[in-house]
Order: C-alpha cells, then structure tokens, then sequence
C-alpha cells in the first residue's frame, strides 16, 4: 500500500524520469526480514546505514551490499572523517524524513541544505540494478546503477565510491 513517504519518492523519480519497479510486503526493518520477499527482485539489495562525526556536525549515509557486514573501526579508517557513531532516530528524521529500520537513499529528497556527505561501497558498480526503500520499510524500489548515480547527481549531496570492506 502506497503511503506519503512513498509518494514523495515515486514524485522525485518521476520528475527525473527515472523508471524504476516496485515490490509492497510487510515492514522488514532488517535484512534478514526482507530475504524472504527481495527472492524475485533482480537486483542487488543495499545495506544503507547513517552516522555522524564525533562533533556531530558532520553526516554521512554509508550504502553497501546488504550481505556485508562492516566493522567501525575499519570504516573510520576508510573513510577518514574521525570517529563515527549510529545516529539517532531525531538526526534521521531531521536530515534524512527517515525512522530507524528505513534508512535509504532517497532520505536525501529532504535534505535541501546537502547536508549529508554519501559513501558507497566501490563493489556495487559492478551491479546492473540497485534496490532500497523508498524511505519506509514496506516496499522495496528497484532501479538501475546508472539511474541510482542520476538521482544522486540530481540531489546535489556530495558522494563517492571507495572501497569499504576486502
């Protein structure tokens, strides 16, 4: 069932042209609730995970294969932007229009000031199509990896792709 959260998406992509394909199913608030319904979606499903610096004036979405699984310390190390820490459901919401469990990229609809700086795992250039939430955990929204890099371009937040895990 089609709610505000998804409409404000499905807005953007459509003012962009960008076409994409949509899966509703309950809430899954993790990956391993959503396997069961991501089985006949084709494309690589994403992992996107929000922090914040030690000052807590820096923001970054950190989106990777949702198989992975990454160790802070070593994203520190990656990243070089200090110590990291999750950030809270206020900072989601005030930055990203998000809740804890719907974390996407298509939060950054909402950030009109770019606030928040993107890192994405090099490895997901190698796939065709990309899949997220469209800012709520009851769908699943597919596009391809060159529409994935138009939206984010559109959007105007710094982003890049670097190597996050071996």
């Amino acid at each position: 069932m089609i709610n505000k959260k998804h409409e404000a998406v499905f807005r953007v992509l459509s003012e962009l042209d960008i076409p994409y394909t949509v899966m509703f199913h309950p809430p899954t608030p993790t990956v391993e609730d959503a396997l069961q319904y991501w089985k006949d979606i084709d494309a690589v499903h994403c992992k996107n995970l929000f922090f914040r610096n030690h000052k807590g004036d820096r923001h970054y979405l950190v989106i990777f294969h949702c198989m992975q699984q990454l160790n802070i310390r070593d994203l520190e190390q990656r990243l070089k932007q200090g110590k990291l820490s999750f950030a809270s459901p206020e900072r989601m919401n005030r930055f990203l229009g998000i809740s804890p469990g719907s974390v996407s990229p298509f939060g950054l609809i909402h950030d009109k000031d770019h606030h928040v700086y993107v890192f994405i795992d090099k490895k997901l250039l190698n796939a065709e199509r990309l899949s997220f939430h469209p800012n709520d955990n009851t769908a699943s929204l597919s596009l391809s990896l060159m529409d994935f890099i138009r939206f984010l371009d559109q959007m105007g937040n710094g982003y890049e792709f670097l190597e996050l895990y071996d």
